[in-house]
């Protein structure tokens, strides 16, 4: 995706509205779409993000498309990105502290 406005602002929000259970699309192996406003488009002229996650306190942004950019996603795309899912999902704290130390991910909990 072409760099958007798109802020972590609006991302930490979209997982609060995930985690009470407003989703666009369950697309299986841990893998949620899920709209994300831009600034002044509001919702449908917006960001689609897919998003691996446990439901609970894990949630990984690992793809975002404009709408105006593509349809959706290929069924390849899918199945690398559950896997990738998989991964994510099975790392420990001090993996992800690692990880995001090294760069490698990024963190946008509210404590940064």
């Amino acid at each position: 995706m072409r760099k958007t406005e798109l802020t972590n602002e609006a991302l930490r929000q979209a997982v609060q509205e995930m985690a009470s259970g407003l989703i666009d699309a369950d697309l299986g192996g841990h893998v949620l779409k899920k709209r994300v406003a831009l600034p002044g488009r509001g919702k449908r002229g917006s960001a689609r993000t897919l998003v691996a996650t446990n439901r609970g306190d894990k949630w990984f942004f690992v793809f975002g498309f404009e709408k105006n950019e593509r349809a959706n996603i290929a069924p390849d795309e899918l199945l690398a990105l559950q896997l990738m899912a998989q991964d994510l999902l099975k790392l420990s704290a001090p993996q992800l502290d690692q990880f995001v130390a090294e760069g490698k991910i990024e963190d946008i909990s509210d404590e940064n």
